[in-house]
């Protein structure tokens, strides 16, 4: 061919031909991006921050990684347009761009680290590590394939990695939180206020007069936007799974009583496992664990224990647990081994020493092998069941891709599919009543993505099924009329109206209580009973609703007020208010300064970054951008 073209091109037609068609070629260059590289510039360079670059490949690489990480996470796939939605494009261009500012100060700083130091961070990283603390190679390989990254990547990654933390560590070291600071956040969070409440219910509002038809007009104009039917789609559906092929009949009787045995007490529907109600002390460290224990020894009581500590009940209520539940197997063992009311010595637990009270025994309910045979042969068959899940998946997808319908391909392998009328993307009816789906959320997720006649891949279920499904009809989101709205209108309407009316008769008794009217006369005149409520903290609700922990908190150490709640109106009058001095010995104080202190760090960590980057000026390429993110 090139031949051909040499001889077309000797004569003075052909040179004139090959001019112009070469012209155009060139043209065409210029107008599809190619011009570029002949002008000698390569678009690969997503943003750079002073002399620091970020290739297209590099931010692909950690986007791509973000999207599988929420993907992990999520237990599901995650799409692009998603992650956009999110805002994770632009996450992960900012930590980047940070990162590459730093790796740009290191760079001026001439920081470097030497392969010996690497190769001792990595040697002695516990993630690399077997059991007994030797560096394990097949761990860092297992870690690499997990993070998608070769063995130079992820040294040239974990260099700079090490390098910025210099910079970071010198920075934030010997950074505290101010004494001030910790005083004041200790002073908010240990505050306590004790009340006198009292809750007029909504049948205190007295009788509502049915509304005009204008009045709800009026009522669904004002909210026109929020009286809305979501979009509905009808669904064909066939579920393949192993409890819908399980043949109880299958399983001889040594395999059901064999699978009973580890079933047993932990599955609920062969009954409940052994419980404990428990009290535990947790003490700092061992020797103060043993001195209790000594105490116990010498006819100390456990409640003594409690009280020599200043606890209170719910400060060692650690509430009912079966066996299997705790973390620490020895502690179990020993816990599990007491009788009611028994008092453990010291044991070691995850969290510490503790010393264990067992306030109650419920003991087990597990139902006898004959009465859950059948059940338990179930299971059993259901196990057994993937060959055939697979042999009837094939016979599906043949009968399919031969044409037939889900309906008709599920009665030719002997199996019954399922019509839903309507199903909104939460899983309810026009009614509001959930929809029974095999493997709901997965399937809403799919079936939404999808549209009317399209023949999509079967779901993978999570114990080994499969569900196809089609949608057969979709009907559109769309503005409720007033007569569509009207009931739920009316209801709406009616709470406002029964709302305001206790809000009025609350605050004609606060007012009473507030010029010195006794509580109990305020709630004797509403037909109620008061209630005192002591300890309450911000952070606790107890017994309180959040919105009447809040209003407490916000009225005066000696006020009344009111609050609204699901059930009424609560009216409360304040009958004390503390806020104990502040021990810098307390472990929640200590981990309240740790935390205050890690925000500081990140402050300044953040502001030292903010002025790196204007300092050496941020430019982004957002066309590179979009096509490395694949948008």
């Amino acid at each position: 061919m090139l031949e051909s073209i040499r001889k077309a091109s000797q004569g003075v037609v052909g040179k004139a031909i090959m001019t112009l068609v070469m012209g155009l070629i060139i043209v065409s260059f210029v107008i599809w991006g190619v011009g570029d590289m002949l002008r000698g510039f390569s678009p690969s360079t997503v943003a750079s921050v002073g002399g620091a670059k970020i290739s297209a490949q590099d931010y692909h690489v950690a986007y791509d990684r973000a999207i599988q990480q929420y993907q992990r996470r999520l237990k599901r796939p995650f799409t692009n347009e998603e992650a956009r939605q999110i805002g994770l494009d632009r996450s992960v261009l900012q930590q980047l761009l940070s990162e590459a500012a730093v790796d740009d100060e290191a760079s001026k700083l001439g920081l470097g680290i030497s392969d010996e130091a690497l190769r001792q961070v990595i040697t002695t990283n516990p993630s690399f590590q077997d059991k007994s603390g030797a560096f394990d190679p097949a761990r860092l390989a297992e870690a690499l394939r997990n993070m998608d990254m070769n063995e130079r990547g992820f040294i040239a990654e974990l260099r700079k990695q090490v390098l910025r933390q210099f910079i970071v560590g010198a920075l934030a070291t010997g950074i505290t939180a101010p004494k001030a600071e910790v005083t004041a956040e200790a002073d908010y969070q240990g505050q306590t206020r004790s009340a006198d409440t009292f809750l007029l219910p909504a049948s205190a509002a007295g009788d509502i007069p049915v509304p005009s038809e204008d009045a709800l007009k009026s009522f669904y104009n004002d909210r026109k936007s929020s009286y809305r039917a979501p979009e509905y789609r009808e669904l064909t559906l066939l579920a393949l799974e192993p409890n819908t092929i399980a043949n109880p009949a299958e399983v001889s009787d040594a395999d059901g009583e064999a699978a009973y045995q580890k079933v047993a007490g932990r599955d609920p529907q062969f009954g409940a496992p052994e419980k404990r109600d428990l009290q535990q002390i947790l003490f700092p460290n061992d020797a103060d664990a043993a001195a209790a224990e000594a105490k116990l020894k010498s006819g100390a009581s456990f409640d003594d224990l409690v009280k020599e500590k200043g606890l209170k009940a719910e400060d060692v209520d650690i509430g009912e647990t079966t066996k299997d539940a705790m973390l620490d197997k020895d502690e179990a063992n020993a816990v599990f081994g007491l009788p009611q009311e028994g008092v453990s010595g010291a044991l070691k637990s995850q969290f510490g020493p503790v010393i264990v009270r067992v306030k109650g025994i419920t003991p087990s309910t597990v139902k006898p092998y004959a009465e859950v045979a059948d059940a338990v042969k179930k299971q059993v068959s259901a196990a057994r069941a993937g060959d055939k899940i697979q042999a009837l998946h094939d016979k599906i997808e043949d009968a399919r891709v031969s044409g037939k319908s889900i309906l008709e391909a599920a009665k030719a392998v002997g199996l019954t599919g399922q019509s839903i009328a309507a199903v909104d993307a939460a899983g309810k009816d026009p009614k509001g009543a959930p929809v029974t789906l095999p493997d709901g959320p997965e399937l809403l997720r799919a079936a939404f993505a999808s549209d009317v006649g399209l023949d999509e891949s079967a779901l993978n279920t999570r114990d080994g099924g499969f569900v196809w499904f089609e949608v057969t009809k979709i009907d559109p989101a769309h503005d409720l009329t007033f007569d569509e709205a009207k009931p739920e209108v009316e209801k709406q309407w009616r709470a406002e109206e029964v709302d305001k009316a206790l809000a009025g008769k609350a605050d004609d008794l606060v007012k009473q209580i507030s010029a010195g009217g006794a509580i109990a006369a305020a709630a004797k005149s509403a037909n109620v009973e008061v209630k005192t409520v002591t300890d309450i903290h911000r952070a606790e609700q107890g017994s309180l609703p959040e919105s009447v922990v809040a209003a407490i908190f916000r009225q005066p150490s000696d006020g009344a007020g009111s609050a609204a709640t699901p059930d009424g109106r609560v009216v409360f009058k304040i009958t004390a208010d503390r806020t104990p001095p502040v021990d810098f010995a307390d472990e929640r104080v200590k981990s309240m300064a740790s935390e205050l202190e890690r925000t500081t760090r990140e402050s300044v960590l953040d502001q030292y970054v903010a002025a790196l980057r204007k300092a050496l000026g941020v430019s982004v390429h957002q066309d590179v951008l979009q096509s490395a993110e694949g948008s």
